[in-house]
């Protein structure tokens, strides 16, 4: 399989590793073998252990947005502060640095909201920093992207750990979805960005 960068909207594919790389790519079915190309995943400045996500004592709806809480969204800048409160006068405890890195809401205040990443880290976000363009995060190597969900599908891409998708809709156990102009199904369970119970339509 020739290889291809699964990160169409973060537009980051490198020829190697870095020490601080290791958001991956995904290939596209072919008939040769697969080869990969890391794409870096977003950075961190600070501690983040510092700003370990609180527990969860949200309502079923935000009290600033009347939003479904907790949610799924993802980070709009190729540059976002997490900060240790709601607030700039907030020390900031580390940073993301691509677009569309998905993220959960567990908190609002005012312009902020609490998110957690899917290593459990948390903090505080400004809302114009947030974008309702869902994606998620490839959990295990060797993931199939397949042309259809089920059995029935033939396998059109191969995804890293680490690989980041355009989420497009979601059933009980599949999601479609988009990479550098591939669109496929993957299992729900393979991936982070959406409940296991969540179902919806674009």
């Amino acid at each position: 399989m020739a290889a291809l960068c699964a990160v169409a909207f973060a537009g980051m594919c490198g020829a190697s590793a870095s020490a601080q790389s290791d958001t991956q790519a995904a290939a596209p079915a072919a008939e040769t073998a697969p080869e990969t190309r890391p794409i870096a995943r977003p950075e961190s400045d600070g501690s983040a252990d510092a700003a370990t996500a609180p527990a969860e004592t949200a309502p079923t709806r935000g009290p600033v947005t009347n939003l479904p809480m907790p949610r799924y969204v993802s980070v709009k800048s190729s540059r976002a502060n997490v900060r240790r409160g709601p607030s700039r006068a907030h020390r900031v405890d580390w940073i993301f640095r691509h677009r569309n890195t998905p993220v959960r809401i567990t908190g609002e205040y005012g312009h902020w909201r609490r998110i957690v990443d899917v290593d459990g880290a948390g903090g505080w976000i400004h809302y114009a920093l947030l974008s309702g363009t869902r994606s998620a995060i490839v959990l295990r190597d060797g993931q199939q992207i397949l042309s259809q969900p089920g059995q029935g599908g033939t396998p059109v891409a191969l995804a890293e750990q680490g690989a980041l998708l355009r989420l497009q809709s979601c059933d009980r156990d599949w999601c479609s979805v988009r990479a550098e102009g591939i669109d496929g199904w993957i299992e729900k369970a393979a991936i982070w960005g959406v409940d296991p119970g969540e179902t919806f339509e674009k």
